[in-house]
C-alpha cells in the first residue's frame, strides 16, 4: 500500500505499492507512479506522466504531460522540467514533446532539462546544468549550455 499525506491531493489510482507522497504533493489523475518511489514534498505530476519504480523526486520538482521516468532514477530538488519548446500562453499542442529518463540517471537540483531529450541510463546531470541536447549513458554533464566533462564507471 502507498503512504499519502493528508495534505496531498492524490488523484491517480495508478500508485504503486511501498510508495510515499509527501506534504502538498498533487498528482493528476491520468499519472501513473511505480512501486516503492518517493515523492518529496510541494511537487506536481502531471496526467501524461510515467513514473517507474525506486523513483526519488526531491521537493519543489514539477512532472508536465510528456514524461517517462524509468526504474531508480533521483531527481533533485527543484529540478525543471520543460515540454513545449515554443510556448504561448492559451496555445495548446496536440501533443507535448516527450522526454525520457532512462534508468538509473541522476538529475541534479535546478537541474533545467529542455522538451523532447533523452537522459542516458546511468547518466548524471550536475546541479544547476542547462541540458539542450540528449546525453549519453553513463555521462556526466554541467553547466549552461551542459557538456559532457567525463563518463562515470559503473
Amino acid at each position: 500500500m502507498a503512504s499519502i499525506h493528508p495534505s496531498a491531493d492524490v488523484q491517480s489510482q495508478s500508485i504503486g505499492e511501498g510508495t510515499s507522497v509527501w506534504q502538498y504533493v498533487v498528482i493528476l489523475q491520468r499519472a501513473r507512479i511505480g512501486r516503492d518511489c518517493n515523492i518529496n514534498a510541494h511537487c506536481f505530476i502531471e496526467n501524461d506522466v510515467v513514473l517507474g519504480d525506486r523513483v526519488t523526486v526531491k521537493c519543489g520538482v514539477y512532472l508536465w504531460d510528456g514524461l517517462r521516468v524509468a526504474d531508480d532514477v533521483f531527481i533533485g530538488p527543484n529540478a525543471t522540467f520543460t515540454n513545449d519548446r515554443l510556448p504561448r500562453s492559451k496555445h495548446y499542442p496536440d501533443s507535448f514533446a516527450q522526454t525520457v529518463i532512462e534508468q538509473g540517471a541522476s538529475i541534479g537540483a535546478a537541474a533545467v532539462i529542455l522538451p523532447g531529450l533523452t537522459i542516458g541510463s546511468g547518466a548524471m546531470v550536475g546541479a544547476g546544468a542547462v541540458v539542450t541536447r540528449d546525453v549519453p549513458p553513463c555521462a556526466l554533464v554541467v553547466g549552461n549550455p551542459a557538456r559532457i566533462v567525463r563518463y562515470l564507471d559503473e
